[in-house]
């Protein structure tokens, strides 16, 4: 784990996490969540699992809400956590438009943040 001063970034590519639609108790579970990847603890089942399709290095948190269950898809970078999409989860498979979506959206953030 890296020490608190130096926290990886979260950066939102795309999405939110705000209640309604998320309960206080889902969005916080979303924050704590994105806090252990900050400090760049690796997550597993059942928070998260890897998502190859979406793109390298991509995975989706699970967050269990009232109602619904919630995904987080994002991609650990050596420098920041990227969130690329949320959603709810409503169907067994990922629906190909949000792995589509991610993709498009991982070579968009790759193509402006270059190390130089």
């Amino acid at each position: 784990m890296l020490p608190p001063n130096q926290l990886k970034p979260v950066v939102w590519v795309h999405g939110c996490i705000s209640s309604p639609p998320f309960s206080l108790v889902a969005r916080r579970e979303a924050g704590f969540q994105l806090c252990r990847l900050q400090l760049g603890e690796q997550l597993s089942m059942p928070e998260s699992r890897p998502m190859p399709s979406a793109g390298p290095c991509c995975h989706e948190l699970r967050i269990r809400d009232v109602q619904t269950s919630w995904r987080v898809m994002y991609r650990l970078d050596a420098d920041a956590v990227l969130v690329l999409d949320v959603f709810a989860k409503t169907t067994r498979a990922t629906p190909l438009r949000i792995l589509r979506a991610c993709r498009q959206r991982c070579v968009r953030y790759d193509s402006t943040h270059t190390e130089g």
